[in-house]
């Protein structure tokens, strides 16, 4: 988006003569892509066959990650072998998130489809979610019906983030995936949100329009591994909950209600043992206060401070991503 300080551009140390700009297509498919050396120019191939069946003009707008094979070599080959494939280099790995801007901000088609590289999103489901865009739904959720290959940590932690993420955002995020069609309209919308911590499966739902589903099986990687361990999914997780909620920070002025009620009761009820005479001595009820008490406060503050590096990351207003090479022109 001209002018906005959320996305930059480094020039290319090298002035290549731009190329002519083609008139834009109906379809851009956007697809980050990190360190999937293995499975870059099958999924493209892929991709390609299926949009092929659609009948409609396409591009395919292919964001190298900071990839560290080679990866962003044979994506450049793809394109100079086939114009509908542009390609956007960033510098480093910015995260799946950052990559998906940038390809939204790059996508020039009346809709865009967002999908993983894996191939574990199925190609076979596009001309799908085509047919229901067509049929005049703006946003088209690809849900998943099963979660493939995964273990048992891994669908837990996804259950429970699923179901917080859903419960703030007032939708339903079972089998929420980050494979969709947006109409233009969504995806101007979408671009012109500020924050710059995004998590987009939030922001598509709350920023509307006309939405439907269409159920897919996660299908198995076709090579390659997974770059989502337990730990970075954890990380992930918490990173869009405090972007996109407010949810801990009631949780923790909620515990700190019941905890006040609790020492209320627990007060009259000593000044009542005291009236009576029977009155209970010792440490032991002071020590249990003073840990429960303490556990709530440095756990909101904890809390709390987890929002105020959040709030100073948004407020050094930093790039969401930057580019190194922009073989889009």
């Amino acid at each position: 988006m001209p002018g906005d300080p959320a996305r930059a551009s480094v020039p290319s140390p090298i002035d290549d003569p731009p190329r002519s700009v083609a008139p834009a297509p109906e379809l851009s498919v956007v697809l980050p892509f990190y360190d999937e050396q293995e499975l870059a120019s099958q999924t493209l191939a892929a991709v390609k066959l299926e949009l092929d069946k659609t009948g409609a003009s396409y591009e395919l707008v292919c964001v190298d990650d900071g990839s560290s094979d080679e990866t962003l070599a044979q994506l450049q080959r793809a394109s100079l072998a086939d114009a509908r494939i542009r390609v956007t280099a960033l510098t480093r790995n910015f995260g799946k998130e950052a990559a998906m801007a940038a390809g939204l901000d790059a996508a020039r088609g009346r809709a865009v489809v967002v999908m993983d590289s894996d191939l574990q999103h199925p190609p076979e489901l596009l001309p799908a979610l085509v047919g229901q865009w067509r049929a005049g739904y703006e946003i088209v959720n690809a849900v998943k019906q099963s979660r493939g290959d995964e273990s048992i940590a891994y669908r837990l932690l996804a259950a429970l983030f699923n179901q917080l993420m859903g419960g703030v955002a007032g939708a339903t995020f079972r089998g929420a995936s980050d494979y969709k069609l947006l109409d233009r309209c969504a995806v101007d919308a979408l671009r012109q949100l500020p924050e710059r911590t995004r998590f987009f499966r939030g922001l598509v739902t709350w920023v509307g329009f006309r939405t439907t589903d269409v159920p897919f099986a996660v299908a198995p990687r076709a090579a390659g591994r997974s770059k989502w361990s337990t730990r970075a999914l954890f990380r992930y997780s918490l990173r869009n909950l405090l972007a996109f909620s407010a949810f801990p920070l009631r949780l923790v002025a909620t515990s700190g209600a019941f905890t006040l009620l609790f020492s209320g009761g627990l007060g009259v009820w000593t000044l009542y043992r005291y009236l009576r005479g029977d009155a209970l001595t010792g440490f032991t009820t002071v020590i249990l206060l003073q840990l429960i008490l303490g556990g709530l406060l440095l756990s909101g503050i904890g809390v709390i401070a987890l929002y105020l590096g959040a709030i100073y990351e948004e407020l050094k207003a930093r790039p969401a991503y930057i580019v190194r090479r922009d073989e889009s022109r």
